[in-house]
């Protein structure tokens, strides 16, 4: 076995969450281990500033925007963000490149002696986690690049998530609804007041448009921090926008300014998630950090952030992205009615597989009724919903149904089925937008 495959074999061996929503242990749900681990190592996270982002969807498209600004404002710039589509080093990142194999080797094996001294200590601190590992070799990776900055997303919820070790410069928070019901609780104000977890005493946060219930959580979170709280829609907001040729051409109205930007990402939501990330520039700005409006211009047209409502084949059109919730869903309608307005096509099929764990039939019967025929499929994730089980919460549309048993083979279905001029779109999860990105990147696909 090569070093890095047994690399990846030691990160796994621990609970690993992602992979099966195994109850968790109130034990676990500590970040004690996270500082223990971090502390023994000199504290790495702790080297460069930080960026920190919590949020039901589009953190991780917000932080991308902004790692994107630092870079083009001549920042070395470390991203963490999760999960990942195809490969587990698009996680950790150095100014848009991913962790070599090699460094990810050589992280691991600085960990272990670390992670043995943990371990020894389970019955007191908990076990450790997969998240865990590779949160604290991102951080590990950052300080030995000697990144100037670190945006940093928050794996899950915000109050007891591995990364709320950081001492940001500044938070954010994106929009919020109804996931991870089981960990975080059941109503918004649950779950705002997990994700309200990462902001801390005198820090600058950053929201998005939330519903009132959450909005009002997050304010009151922050006045007990005296943290002040950027709203986006109030103090912040995109005052115009167009679309040409897959850009979003955008006027974001902001605090110090307006700025003007070239999106290469598609949909309402990213215009949102651009407010976010410009909301966090400006306090970075006002901080001391050399942000110009020229260098958010031209890191926002840099950006890249795969698997979002992005066009991976034109012949016929294939989209993929990877709403996995009720209110991702219905962004993605959106997003796709918006998309093909001024086009002309023929049959829309949609592929779609989704997670054991969340609300599937609510988002296949939300997404079905702008299609003629739905193909059920399931990804190779081990949380995957069967093709089959998913498929017979769609029984009663009227819908033409379709299984297909991988993705791969799905996609080929969808093309058979509706030839050249077809509109395809795979969703459900990340999974299932990086297997499409596989299969679109393969010869003859």
């Amino acid at each position: 076995m090569d070093k890095y495959q047994a690399a990846l074999d030691f990160l796994y061996s621990f609970v690993d969450y992602e992979a099966s929503r195994q109850p968790r242990l109130s034990l676990n749900c500590d970040l004690q281990r996270v500082h223990d681990m971090l502390e023994r190592l000199g504290n790495p996270h702790l080297a460069a500033p930080c960026v920190h982002i919590a949020g039901t969807k589009g953190k991780g498209s917000t932080a991308a925007m902004i790692a994107s600004v630092l870079a083009a404002s001549g920042y070395r710039t470390g991203l963490y963000t999760s999960p990942h589509l195809i490969d587990v080093r698009e996680r950790i990142r150095v100014s848009g490149r991913l962790i070599s194999r090699a460094s990810l080797v050589s992280c691991v094996e600085r960990l272990k002696p670390e992670v043995s001294l943990i371990c020894a200590n389970a019955a007191h601190t908990g076990l450790l986690t997969t998240f865990e590992m590779l949160t604290v070799l991102g951080f590990l990776y950052f300080a030995r690049q000697k990144v100037d900055f670190q945006v940093v997303e928050v794996g899950l919820g915000g109050r007891l998530d591995a990364t709320n070790v950081v001492r940001p410069e500044v938070c954010a928070i994106t929009t919020l609804g109804l996931d991870h019901t089981d960990v975080l609780g059941d109503t918004l104000i649950k779950i705002a007041a997990e994700k309200a977890g990462i902001v801390k005493r005198g820090v600058p946060l950053v929201s998005a448009r939330q519903e009132s219930e959450a909005a009002a959580v997050i304010e009151e979170v922050c006045r007990l921090n005296d943290a002040v709280l950027i709203r986006a829609g109030v103090d912040i907001s995109c005052s115009s926008y167009h679309e040409r040729r897959g850009i979003q051409q955008l006027e974001i109205r902001g605090r110090r300014g307006t700025y003007q930007a070239k999106l290469p990402l598609y949909g309402r939501f990213q215009r949102e998630n651009a407010v976010v990330a410009i909301g966090v520039l400006e306090i970075l700005s006002e901080r001391g950090f050399n942000i110009t409006a020229q260098s958010i211009a031209d890191g926002l047209r840099r950006v890249r952030w795969p698997g979002r409502f992005e066009l991976i084949r034109r012949h016929p059109l294939v989209v993929t992205d990877g709403a996995h919730n009720l209110q991702a869903a219905r962004e993605l309608k959106v997003a796709t009615v918006d998309f093909l307005k001024d086009k002309s096509c023929g049959k829309r099929i949609l592929v779609i597989g989704m997670s054991s764990d969340k609300d599937y039939s609510a988002v296949a019967r939300e997404l079905a009724e702008l299609f003629d025929a739905v193909i059920t499929t399931q990804s190779r994730h081990p949380r995957a919903l069967p093709a089959d089980v998913l498929a017979e919460t769609l029984a009663n549309t009227p819908v033409a149904l379709v299984t297909a048993p991988n993705v791969p083979a799905a996609l080929d279905e969808a093309v058979m089925l509706g030839g050249k001029d077809a509109f395809i779109c795979a969703t459900g999860s990340l999974f299932i937008a990086g297997e499409a990105l596989q299969w679109a990147k393969k010869p003859g696909s």
